[in-house]
């Protein structure tokens, strides 16, 4: 016998000839380990027949253990209890989720997706710790040893499971009303080479990401040039909000700033939609239960959103109802 290699009919055998041997007695080894007597024969015989000795003397009276037996009962006896403890560790964390789980999240993603559902998880599953990594990177989150990701639709591997997690979004160029009273307003996209922009890369890239709009159903790039490139867009809308230049930037990180009149939205017609945020993971047969409780909180949080933003829809129709009702 290979002694690297373990099979379950061995595990099974010793854990057989374990019961046996701590009892003396076939028929309470065998009730504790709920099979019948003879198939608990059957296997302590398979045992003995692997290593070629006999492990019991047997009576009609009595059990006792060979020499070889007691020599074999003592070394494999604390290696099969450990192993059944440990079988049964990983069945109560089934039960009780337990561990950590890493996730790759795009920083304007943790917002919408994580914040929110932060507080009620920790609530919910106190033994499950979130190692969470907010960049823009496109990592191999198997390779980088992640468990699950959040990014955007237009960047995930084709082999990963993909969730969708909300409505697609759009980049739209702005500009303080200081910086267009100073450099003037672009027409075109391609207008944008003449003027002052606030570049932004993606981590992991050498060259600034280049600018993208549509026209007549066609995705086209400019590249445009500037004072000032960082690897964080919010960073780079702040800056525009100082004058510095014009930022291109998701509607989550603008539309405060166009509602105050910091900031004023450009060349919309050329700014259409793509791709939201989407969960993603690898597919698993056996999924650990952190991993699974985690999944579900996500997609929990984003049933929540969906439910308050209906409810919410619905209160403001009939308030408008209401209104317009006759005295």
């Amino acid at each position: 016998m290979n002694p690297s290699l373990l099979s379950a009919g061995d595990f099974n055998q010793l854990r057989a000839f374990v019961a046996v041997a701590g009892s003396l007695n076939f028929s309470r080894a065998a009730e504790r380990l709920g099979v019948s007597s003879s198939a608990l024969s059957q296997m302590v015989r398979a045992l003995e027949e692997r290593v070629g000795l006999s492990l019991f003397n047997r009576t009609t009276r009595s059990v006792s253990l060979t020499e070889a037996g007691a020599k074999l009962y003592e070394r494999v006896r604390p290696a099969v209890e450990e192993l059944a403890e440990a079988l049964g560790e990983t069945r109560e964390r089934r039960a009780n989720p337990a561990g950590t789980v890493r996730i790759h999240c795009f920083p304007g993603a943790a917002d919408i997706h994580l914040t929110p559902i932060l507080r009620a998880f920790s609530d919910a599953y106190p033994q499950v710790a979130l190692d969470i990594t907010l960049d823009d990177a496109v990592v191999n989150i198997v390779a980088e040893g992640y468990d699950v990701a959040i990014r955007l639709g237009e960047v995930i591997d084709k082999d990963l499971i993909a969730v969708k997690l909300g409505p697609e979004l759009r980049q739209t160029a702005v500009a303080s009303p200081d910086y267009l009273a100073r450099h003037g307003t672009p027409a075109h996209p391609r207008d944008l080479l003449a003027h002052r922009c606030i570049c932004w890369r993606w981590l992991g890239q050498k060259t600034p990401y280049k600018w993208e709009f549509m026209e007549n159903g066609k995705w086209f790039e400019v590249a445009v040039d500037g004072p000032l490139i960082s690897n964080r867009k919010d960073f780079g809308v702040q800056a525009a909000v100082d004058g510095v230049g014009i930022a291109f930037a998701s509607q989550q990180l603008i539309a405060p700033h166009i509602t105050e009149g910091r900031l004023v939205p450009l060349l919309e017609a050329w700014s259409a939609p793509f791709p939201g945020y989407y969960l993603c993971y690898p597919a698993q047969r056996q999924m650990a239960p952190s991993l699974r409780a985690v999944i579900d909180a996500i997609r929990g949080g984003l049933r929540a959103a969906n439910a308050a933003g209906t409810a919410m829809a619905a209160m403001t129709m009939a308030r408008a109802a209401d209104t317009a009702a006759p005295e």
